[in-house]
């Protein structure tokens, strides 16, 4: 296949972590920022921590738990710092996810998005008590088990998101799939020189059972949409 090839992603799959070099604090990047829902309030984080929303928290798909960031309103110049224990957000031009009191302190619980810039201030490596040891850069590294085929479906299934980075969609679509007990395709594309991977569920020929799904999914992904395989 051309630019296009759909993956089942039927287990887990194998990735190694790569750890972002957080010791340069010139690590600095802008994009929009989200904030979490208050259906999130007391569920675990990705570093098995609980997120509440009165806790100075963000989700950030790469830098190391524990990092602690400088979070600017761009439309506002206002800022707060935060401490990184999750993982997100996962759409596309999201650059991190603040817990709700985050944003009510920036002004972006109105609008529900805003433009920001986020700064290293210090990583896990400079806090005291956390020099990495051997033990811990050992688990820097998760394995998965494959089971991977290259698939041609020939139905139609939902949409539920469209990614950059290949591994948060990993772990995701692993997250799907015992969720929701479907069959879960990785789309990869490219657009513009960039590679893109888009998780749809499902595989059917009934509109019946399309719409059934893509109600049962819209709960979670309000912007899932069905849509027909393309070989």
């Amino acid at each position: 296949m051309k630019n296009k090839i759909l993956l089942i992603a039927s287990c887990f799959f194998i990735v190694t972590i790569a750890k972002v070099n957080a010791q340069n604090k010139n690590y600095v990047k802008t994009g929009i920022a989200s904030f979490y829902a208050d259906k999130f309030e007391g569920r675990q984080t990705a570093n098995g921590e609980i997120y509440y929303h009165a806790k100075k928290t963000a989700a950030h798909r790469t830098l190391p738990f524990g990092s602690i960031v400088k979070v600017t309103n761009l439309e506002n110049n206002k800022y707060a710092v935060v401490r990184i224990n999750d993982r997100g957000p996962f759409i596309d031009n999201r650059i991190i996810d603040l817990s709700k009191s985050v944003a009510q302190e920036l002004g972006i619980v109105k609008k529900g998005l805003a433009k920001v810039k986020i700064e290293l201030i210090a990583s896990t490596d400079d806090l005291p008590g956390n020099k990495p040891s051997a033990k811990k850069k050992l688990q820097n590294k998760i394995y998965y088990k494959v089971n991977v085929d290259v698939v041609s479906p020939s139905g139609k299934g939902v949409q539920i998101g469209s990614y950059k980075d290949d591994e948060n969609v990993f772990r995701l679509a692993e997250g799907l799939k015992k969720k929701y007990n479907e069959e879960v395709f990785i789309e990869v594309a490219t657009i513009k020189k960039q590679k893109v991977y888009r998780i749809i569920l499902g595989n059917y020929n009934s509109d019946t059972q399309l719409i059934s799904l893509k109600k049962k999914l819209s709960k979670e992904y309000p912007d899932c949409f069905i849509v027909t395989f393309k070989n």
